[in-house]
Parts: structure tokens; sequence; C-alpha cells
């Protein structure tokens, strides 16, 4: 089936010019449904029954909007809390690791660096999903939407690459205990930590380029909560082709790499785990990595949620909702897996804050 653009205008254009055609429209969930044009009387009635087509669209649309205004505000005010404390939670933790020297070891480095991260992360989306949801329709410029969508991916890329080193940092805290002060080094760290934030910058710049070629001629609307891939791709009535090939490679070679790199780090770490003899030792050292382990658990499970499942299933709608897997959840929880499993730093938030309801009594 032929491939064309879906603009309705251009459409209907070729249909008055034309009395044979070929026609591809997407009016509900963007599926071509052809169209061959063969008589004057069969030429009105294709008119017909797209103009009805559309009126029907059009009707869904606004009965939508209408629905989406009763839970407008309710999702203004949950989104702007759980914003505020993804903010406010990652903030106590860089401050409370810059305030205590114990913590400063290259565990809490790497936290540190996951904590700014998360701020960041969530910063390029929330904002303008929030006055997306507060003004309930804001326009937003070609430019502003690749630039979003730019530092979207690129935090996304570091937040990877960031827990691989982490992983790696469990890796040798366990398996090579006596070693490494001298392997996990400030140097090494440094390293680590500016290698995951180069490529994380550099990852998306072919994307973005290619990106800012793309021609747009048919409707303007994102349908999702942010510039996402699929829904800019959807808007685009040129060939998308070379930025999806590219998509798959670059998840394919980064992605898939730092996944092996994390699940072979653990792997040696349950490995030595099992070869310690007494129970408690076992709880005790496998305590250290349950955190890291629980949000690598948590991001990839929600990256899974959203792109690993049937093709069947695939719902812009539900896109959406997915979505909020690891624009949301994800930064949300952190704060509270580190600071709850964490036992060093649940026991100095703890002693700072009993320490200032002393004060105030």
């Amino acid at each position: 089936m032929m491939q064309t653009s879906r603009c309705v205008r251009y459409f209907l254009v070729r249909l008055a010019l034309t009395g044979y055609c070929e026609l591809l429209v997407d009016v509900e969930e963007e599926t071509a449904l052809e169209y061959r044009v063969l008589t004057d009387p069969l030429h009105r009635y294709v008119v017909s029954q797209i103009d009805m087509a559309l009126r029907k669209n059009n009707y869904k649309r606004k009965k939508g909007e209408e629905d989406f205004l009763h839970l407008q505000k309710p999702l203004f005010v949950t989104f702007l809390i759980i914003y505020l404390i993804i903010l406010i939670g990652n903030l106590i933790i860089l401050a409370t690791i810059c305030y205590n020297s114990r913590l400063h070891t290259p565990m809490y480095f790497f936290l540190a660096n996951l904590s700014f991260l998360d701020i960041t992360y969530t910063s390029t989306t929330f904002p303008k999903m929030l006055v997306n949801f507060f003004l309930l329709k804001t326009p937003v410029s070609l430019t502003a939407c690749l630039v979003q969508l730019y530092f979207f991916m690129c935090f996304a890329c570091v937040e990877f690459t960031l827990l691989t080193a982490m992983a790696y940092d469990r890796y040798v805290a366990i398996c090579i205990p006596l070693r490494y002060m001298v392997i996990m080094n400030k140097v090494t760290c440094l390293q680590l930590s500016a290698g995951a934030w180069i490529v994380g910058f550099l990852d998306p710049i072919a994307h973005t380029v290619l990106f800012s070629q793309l021609s747009f001629c048919g409707p303007n609307e994102i349908n999702h909560f942010f510039c996402d891939i699929t829904s800019i791709l959807r808007l685009s009535c040129s060939s998308t082709h070379i930025i999806e090939t590219l998509t798959y490679v670059i998840a394919s070679v980064v992605l898939l790499n730092m996944f092996v790199l994390t699940l072979t780090s653990y792997i040696y770490i349950i490995s030595a785990i099992l070869k310690i003899r007494s129970s408690d030792g076992r709880r005790k050292t496998f305590s250290t990595c349950t955190s890291h382990l629980t949000v690598v658990l948590l991001l990839y499970g929600a990256i899974s949620i959203m792109y690993v499942r049937p093709r069947s299933t695939y719902s812009q709608n539900y896109n959406k909702i997915y979505s909020l897997l690891y624009i949301a959840l994800v930064p949300l929880c952190n704060p509270f897996i580190y600071s709850l499993k964490n036992k060093e730093l649940k026991n100095f938030l703890t002693l700072k804050g009993l320490q200032r309801v002393k004060l105030m009594t």
C-alpha cells in the first residue's frame, strides 16, 4: 500500500481534481484505508464517507476534551506534588551526601550523580506538562520540541550508563573487597561519571539532526504529555525509515550493552554472596546493593512494559500512560528506595531529624 501524506486537505484536492486516485486517510487509530475512485458516483460517495468520518472523529475529539476538563485540575495537582517530591527528595540526598564526610565514598558519589540526574531528567518534561494540564493546550515550536527531545534522550541515556557504572562499583566492592579503594579511586570515579555524561550528551545528536530534517504537513497536535519520539514521527509526512533504523541500532548498541554489563556484574555479585558461609554475612553483603538492584529492576521493567510488548497492544493513549512509569514513577521512587533501603543514609537522616526535634523542644 502506497505511503502518502496524512494531510486531509491534500486528499480532498486530489479527489476533486482526479477521477481515479488512491487515497490513504487516517481517521481513528492512524491505520491506512485504501479507496479507489473509478467513477463520478463513487467519487461523491467516497467524499461523503470521508466527510462523515472526519465529523465523527472531530465530535469524539471534542467530547474527549470535555471529559478531560473534569480531570484537568486533579491531574495538575497530582503531578505538581509528584514533581515537588522528586525535587525535594533528591535535593535532600544531595545535601546529605555533601554535608556528611563519612558519605564521601564511591557509592555515594554515584548516588549524588543519580540524584542530580533525576532532578534534571524530570525538569525536562514536568514543567511543560504541568503548564499543559493547567491551560489544557499550549503551543510549542518545533525548535523547543526538538530541544526537549534532545535533553530527554540525553538524560535517559546518562541514567542507564550511570546505573551500569554503579553496578561495576558494587561488583568491585563485593567481589574484590581488598582492592576496592585502589580500583575505585577518585580518578576512576570521575572518569566513570564523566564518561556517563559524555555518552549521554553525544548519543542523541544524530537523532536530533535527523528530526530537524523532517517535513510536517499534516495535523500539528502532539498526542502526548511531552515531545516523544513516536508522537513526532506520527506527525511527519516524510520518510522516517532512517530515524527508526537509527533508533533500533542505538538501542541495541547502547542499552543492550548496558543491560548485559549490569547483568554480568550481578551474576558475579550473587555468585560471590552465595560463597559466604554465614547467613548473616550473606544478608549484610547483599544489603549493600539492594537499593541499586531495586532501581535497576524498576527502570528496566518500566522500559520493557513500554517497548517490549506485542505490537497488537500498541495504542497512543496507552503509550501515554506507560510513559509515566519512567518519566514519573522511577524518579519518584528513587529517593525513597535509597533513603529507606540504604542503612547509612537512613541513619544519618534519622539522626539529623531527631537532633532538630530536640532543638525545637
